[in-house]
């Protein structure tokens, strides 16, 4: 049976980091040198304190010369905090902090939720002790639908089908398109069939589960992938 794939899977283990005590100018040669777009910073021990990105950088660019008194109390209040940030010289005022973070043995489906709902693009991975053990962006998690056709079609038909299922491949319909899997037949019950569906949506590289089975047409959908939209 295929193992789900989680953070350590796809995550990059080489590391640029800094300290919270690194300058906005070492911190811009640094992107430059690494082609990097975020570091984590961390301290002494290796602890992940914090992540300083580019926007984070770019608030200096966009606002440190901005006209002091902008017009409208709520417009200042909302904007105040970026402007502390336009004024820092280090990576301790520049950082978003307490940084969010996964674990290698997070699911890749957890760390999208996180980048997703968070707007971040790329997330530290720490251990048990929250020492920094690598990075994973949005790319990394994405790569896995470079999954074949094939793959993903061996995987329904043998570990959900007949496996888990104890059905015969043969007795239905499976066709995988582009990532884009099409289940067609008839089964005992619409239970059934409904958690093969299920089942079906959560293999790794699957787009999205076109539902086909014989059963009243209001209950035909189409399943997207668990997998979240930039």
């Amino acid at each position: 049976m295929t193992v789900e794939l989680t953070v350590k899977d796809v995550m990059t283990a080489r590391v640029v980091t800094i300290t919270k005590d690194a300058s906005f100018r070492a911190m811009t040669v640094a992107l430059r040198e690494y082609r990097v777009s975020a570091f984590p910073v961390v301290d002494d021990a290796g602890k992940v304190i914090g992540v300083v990105s580019e926007a984070d950088m770019l608030a200096k660019e966009a606002l440190d010369s901005e006209p002091q008194g902008m017009p409208g109390m709520i417009a200042g209040l909302l904007r105040r905090k970026e402007h502390e940030k336009a004024r820092g010289t280090t990576a301790s005022d520049l950082m978003t902090s307490p940084p969010i973070i996964v674990t290698p043995d997070d699911t890749l489906e957890r760390a999208a939720r996180l980048m997703y709902t968070r707007k971040v693009k790329r997330l530290p991975v720490v251990d048990e002790n929250g020492h920094l053990v690598g990075i994973v962006a949005r790319s990394d998690l994405l790569a896995v639908f470079d999954r074949s056709d094939e793959e993903i079609l061996k995987e329904i038909t043998d570990d959900i089908m007949l496996n888990q299922f104890l059905t015969d491949p043969t007795a239905l319909e499976v066709t995988v398109e582009n990532g884009v899997v099409t289940l067609a037949g008839v089964l005992e019950t619409g239970s059934v069939a409904h958690q093969l569906l299920e089942q079906a949506r959560h293999i790794q590289g699957v787009v999205a589960v076109r539902d086909r089975f014989s059963y009243p047409p209001e209950n035909e959908f189409d399943v997207l992938a668990n997998f979240p939209a930039d």
